[in-house]
């Protein structure tokens, strides 16, 4: 993969004419890219993390042919699959590859978070889903006090939604 852009422009294609979705993952790659950025994380683990926050969501195309559900458990799914080919057409390494798959997999499971890509990943998508969504102050709050981990994430969130 040569550049983030590459990547941005075939999910755009993928997506084709989707434009919540094409809208919720450029939402989703903004705040994992900053919170990546402001955690400090390592070149690779933020390579790793971009790539993941622009296809975590591959899987919903499949996922409502197959189910007629675009539910959580059914994207991490049917995502993995669609990423990896995505991925290899695109030229990434096959250390990318599994990583952003193994992201993809999980990234609605909440429970024993592993590494900072998949905290930040979790965090990102949920700063958008909150609004999307239309979630209230009490729901909000209770996700960030029981899942968000990152300084960064917690205070994005709490200035976001005006939490303190």
């Amino acid at each position: 993969m040569k550049n983030t852009g590459e990547l941005i422009y075939a999910m755009i294609t993928y997506f084709d004419g989707d434009v919540r979705r094409i809208n919720h993952f450029l939402k989703v790659y903004g705040f994992a890219k900053t919170l990546g950025e402001l955690e400090g994380l390592n070149e690779s683990t933020q390579k790793i993390l971009e790539a993941a926050a622009l296809t975590h969501d591959i899987g919903i195309k499949n996922s409502e042919k197959k189910y007629n559900s675009s539910a959580g458990n059914y994207q991490q799914t049917e995502g993995p699959p669609e990423a990896e080919i995505l991925l290899a057409k695109l030229g990434a390494d096959k250390e990318i590859i599994e990583r952003v798959c193994w992201l993809i997999a999980h990234h609605h499971t909440y429970t024993d978070i592993q590494g900072s890509d998949y905290q930040i990943l979790v965090e990102a998508d949920f700063l958008v889903n909150a609004c999307e969504d239309n979630l209230t102050r009490d729901a909000i709050c209770s996700f960030r006090d029981k899942i968000f981990k990152t300084q960064s994430g917690i205070s994005l969130l709490n200035s976001i939604y005006h939490l303190i």
